[in-house]
């Protein structure tokens, strides 16, 4: 590349939908607080004004954007008012991902998101919009020299070690068994609670009497139906989200593609790993399937109330060693044995999950005593939760390794390697140092800073045997 280079045209119109995706919130209130006044047509003026404005910013910003590879490094010079001049160094850069939306497989474009090593997203690089043939050459032209390329077919790279991909059949059993249902019918139940506002009194009246004057066995089959609908959308989300999705295991790194309308490639390096969850659902675990998934130190995630990097959507639980054997043999070894928590902690998982149920039920009783029966089911849940919380808390320890397994309804076994535990931290209040027992957190590394793993109530001399395997066994890094 011998001069500098300008993003695609489509760049603008993503510039001008990240503009308004940061203003809707903001609009929404001030729109339906002046609905019914003579202030909205002034309203109206003033959001055709922004949409012109963000416009005329779009067109400036794509005509000051510009990037160039020289060497080792990748250039890029932006700002409309305040001119950036970015260098990153080949070296510092950990991975390279093209993501396709359904605007860039239009064009044939792709998004090159770049992280470089830490969390600091003003060190990173996002090109929103350049070719799929420019996005394959920016991937492995950035790529260490040293390391494997794992995009395009004409880089002259080594085949991968080891190829998964998910099949049609287990990918409709990963919608059926993810849960997206609850998710679903919460933003259907907001939406409604946000456009509750905007419908006649008449219509709404009418439609509940009419509901109400409807046989029992009508309104059953109506909620089934829309259970079932429902269900079908959880269904077909995670069939869009995750369809062909392949991960493929190179010398030094992971390369995972997915998506059906949004394709992504992602590459994961190994160095980055800091720990591997295997994820039992409450649906899930009674069928034999777990979900994988790593925490990654340092990049951006797209979604920020989750932390953790799919490794793959399903998994049958005994077929997780095989996989991990091929794809990340540095975390093949799967304990057969747990230690358990002693008997004398279950009395603290039982009152941490049941003492605000139990609060409502005395309220209930009190109050409303006909309804003492809903308080009564919810506690003999959190008996059940508590007791399963118990028996799964344990753990495992080899010279390398330790194998925690939790559960706060989900019961997920997390492989920890020494060198990648920031941190042990042993903790007792009064009752527990009369009962020995002890409550360990164990810290790693993830995209935010940390993620903390819980065993509570552990039996003191197992607490200080983590410790002290963690403490003065000499680690390599």
């Amino acid at each position: 590349m011998s001069s500098p280079k300008r993003l695609h045209p489509a760049a603008m119109i993503f510039t001008v939908i990240t503009s308004i995706k940061q203003l809707v919130y903001a609009l929404i209130p001030i729109i339906i607080l002046f609905s019914n006044d003579g202030f909205f047509n002034y309203v109206i003026l003033g959001i055709i004004g922004i949409a012109i404005l963000l416009i005329g910013h779009s067109i400036l910003s794509w005509l000051r954007y510009t990037y160039i590879v020289e060497g080792d490094q990748l250039r890029i010079e932006q700002g409309v008012i305040i001119r950036t001049n970015r260098t990153i160094s080949k070296n510092r850069i950990q991975s390279i991902d093209l993501t396709q939306g359904i605007i860039h497989r239009l064009f044939g474009l792709t998004k090159v998101q770049i992280e470089t090593a830490g969390s600091d997203r003003s060190v990173d690089a996002a090109l929103s919009a350049v070719t799929f043939e420019e996005g394959q050459y920016l991937h492995n032209e950035l790529k260490h020299k040293n390391e494997t390329s794992a995009v395009g077919e004409d880089s002259g790279e080594k085949p991968g070690l080891a190829t998964k991909a998910i099949s049609n059949k287990r990918l409709l059993i990963a919608g059926s068994t993810s849960g997206s249902f609850g998710v679903i019918l919460s933003l259907v139940a907001l939406a409604f609670s946000e456009l509750e506002s905007f419908i006649p009194e008449t219509v709404y009246t009418s439609t509940t009497r009419w509901l109400s004057s409807q046989a029992m066995e009508f309104l059953i089959v109506v909620a089934f139906v829309l259970f079932i609908l429902l269900w079908g959308l959880g269904i077909l989300g995670i069939v869009i989200k995750y369809g062909k999705f392949t991960i493929t295991r190179y010398e030094n790194e992971l390369f995972i593609t997915r998506g059906l309308l949004e394709k992504k490639q992602m590459t994961i390096p190994i160095k980055r790993i800091q720990a591997v969850s295997i994820k039992e659902t409450l649906i899930r675990q009674p069928l034999g399937f777990a979900t994988l998934s790593v925490e990654i130190a340092g990049g951006e995630q797209e979604n920020k109330k989750v932390t953790e990097t799919l490794l793959f959507p399903l998994l049958k639980k005994s077929d997780v060693p095989a996989f991990l054997s091929e794809i990340l043999p540095e975390y093949q070894n799967m304990p057969d044995s747990y230690s358990q928590v002693p008997k004398r902690g279950l009395i603290y998982y039982l009152l941490r999950t049941t003492i605000i149920p139990i609060l409502a039920l005395i309220g209930v009783a009190i109050a409303l005593p006909e309804w003492i029966i809903l308080p009564i089911i919810v506690v003999l849940v959190s008996i059940a939760l508590g007791i399963a919380q118990y028996r799964t808390a344990s753990y495992h320890l080899t010279e390398s390794q330790l194998t925690l397994r939790l559960r706060l309804l989900s019961k997920e076994t997390v492989m920890l390697k020494t060198k990648r535990i920031q941190a042990v931290e042993k903790s007792q209040h009064i009752l527990h140092r009369k009962q020995d027992l002890a409550n360990m957190k164990f810290s790693v590394l993830n995209n935010f800073g940390g993620k903390h793993y819980l065993v509570n109530e552990l039996a003191l001399a197992d607490s200080d045997k983590i410790v002290d395997w963690y403490s003065y066994r000499k680690k390599e890094f």
